[in-house]
């Protein structure tokens, strides 16, 4: 029966944080945004400390369920092993703790995160590789089953679905999710949960809390007739049935154990206080330092995410092929509102991309400068970020974007406009534009005569484009719309601390 409770459940939050990254239209959030806010790194790092706190609890009263039921990609990885399964069954065994991996790999992902390189450590982070994962492979079927939908719905004469565009939004985010899929699932196929008890950081600090769980499996000796099946279906391979032991730190509850056990030898129970002094409560003999405490603290670090600006041809009314624009450099990346600072952000993103996801104008995507690794950052080749959206900031579970009003929006700085002069029409051409001042929602852009001494009243006066940095507020319509191309005439740079 708990076996099959946990299955459930865990079912349940597997496709519930899926359907979260599928989502393009936001409705999902409203129901189960809360789910991502469950998630241990991201709670770390948002400084919730009720979740921190109640994950740490329910791991010290009943195991790693959070392993097997709450984080995606470990629910992941017994899909995998579900698959493996119907080739072959029993095809574990007892494997030591590989500690000289295990905890370096833990040490190595802290002192990235010191040092300012998250977002290399947050590539083994689960619940951001799991969002990477679904946010690149299977978003764009979802997306193309969509539109499949939204066309037979079409000639129906019914709007229930609408077409959205699918694009590549990362050549690089890509392929880092193929690789993580890969090599997740062939861990999983060959060695069940290897991945989560030698590689994962979360896996690791929540599996030395469960050395101290209060219920967890117990061997009765007694009953116990070697049979080894129970040691042969642990997918953790934490089971010595030689020993009648098990390392409970790698233990993720699953119930598998005791699911298979016909002796009636492995029950969940107490193990502080046994009835029954035949069955032995089987810790594993481990040495608990003070260096592995410090792992439960240090695991609130940061995190990044990588990206890669896409192009792609627009089509100017359907008729003619428009010239791809090239992507500007900017001096300092734009993160959105909400984001407070740019160190803010690098320091709190997990680059799990649910906001790329989410994002309904097209602007987010993510990076890929080794810094900030993955991380979504602003760019505006296929759209201008509206504003009246907030959909990213309602989103992030992290604090690397704070929830804020529409209201709110429309006051903050994320970046300025400015003008590239030997690209600008009238700079260059001598001909009448002012599309960048048209478009302009925070009216920081006006146009003035090119020539000072021009009468600004007649409409055939050459006009150019000046900028008030201290009204723009950086959303990006001037460049989206600017009609120049490959390159815009006027571009948006972002501030370091958004004002």
């Amino acid at each position: 029966m708990l076996r099959k409770i946990r299955t459930v459940a865990a079912i349940v939050f597997f496709f519930a944080i899926t359907a979260l990254f599928l989502d393009f239209s936001g409705v999902m959030h409203r129901f189960l945004g809360w789910m991502a806010s469950m998630q241990f790194l991201p709670a770390v790092l948002a400084g919730n400390i009720v979740v921190v706190c109640c994950i740490l609890l329910f791991t010290l009263l009943f195991g790693r369920f959070y392993c097997s039921v709450v984080c995606p990609l470990g629910v992941m990885q017994d899909g995998f092993n579900f698959i493996a399964r119907k080739v072959k069954k029993g095809r574990f065994h007892f494997l030591k703790e590989n500690r000289w991996l295990r905890y370096p790999v833990l040490a190595v992902f802290v002192a990235l995160m010191i040092i300012g390189l998250n977002s290399v450590a947050i590539l083994i982070a689960p619940y951001s590789a799991y969002g990477r994962i679904v946010t690149n492979l299977l978003q764009p079927v979802y997306m193309w089953v969509n539109n499949i939908l939204a066309g037979m719905s079409e000639r129906a004469d019914s709007y229930s679905f609408y077409s959205v565009d699918v694009w590549m939004k990362s050549g690089m985010s890509l392929a880092v999710a193929v690789v993580t899929l890969l090599l997740v699932g062939f861990l999983a196929l060959r060695r069940g949960r290897t991945w989560c008890s030698t590689v994962c950081p979360v896996g690791t600090v929540l599996g030395f809390v469960s050395r101290f769980s209060l219920f967890r499996p117990v061997i009765d000796v007694d009953k116990c007739k070697n049979c080894k099946k129970c040691e042969h279906n642990c997918k953790a391979s934490c089971i010595d049935v030689a020993n009648h032991t098990i390392d409970y730190s790698r233990c993720v509850a699953c119930m598998d154990c005791i699911s298979s056990c016909n002796s009636d030898a492995l029950h969940y129970s107490n193990t502080r206080f046994r009835l029954n002094p035949g069955a032995v409560a089987t810790t594993k003999d481990v040495d608990v330092d003070k260096s592995k405490r410090k792992f439960i603290v240090v695991s609130a670090a940061t995190v990044g995410t990588m990206a890669l600006e896409a192009q792609e041809k627009k089509i100017d009314g359907g008729l003619a092929v428009v010239e791809d624009k090239l992507i500007p450099h900017r001096d300092v990346p734009l993160k959105p509102a909400g984001s407070l600072s740019l160190k803010n952000f690098t320091s709190h993103c997990t680059g799990c991309q649910l906001c790329v996801s989410e994002c309904p104008n097209h602007v987010l995507r993510p990076s890929e400068a080794l810094e900030t690794l993955l991380q979504p950052e602003m760019s505006f080749e296929r759209g201008y970020c509206r504003p009246e959206c907030t959909r990213c900031s309602s989103v992030c579970p992290t604090g690397a974007i704070h929830k804020i009003t529409k209201e709110e929006k429309t006051d903050i700085h994320i970046g300025f406009a400015v003008v590239v002069p030997d690209n600008c029409l009238p700079y260059r051409d001598d001909i009448l534009c002012g599309n960048c001042a048209r478009h302009c929602p925070s009216e920081a852009i006006v146009m003035v005569p090119k020539d000072k001494n021009a009468d600004p009243e007649k409409p055939d006066t050459v006009k150019i484009p000046s900028v008030n940095t201290d009204k723009c507020i950086g959303c990006g319509a001037c460049e989206y719309l600017c009609p120049s191309r490959p390159v815009s005439a006027i571009y948006v740079n972002g501030r370091e601390k958004h004002v």
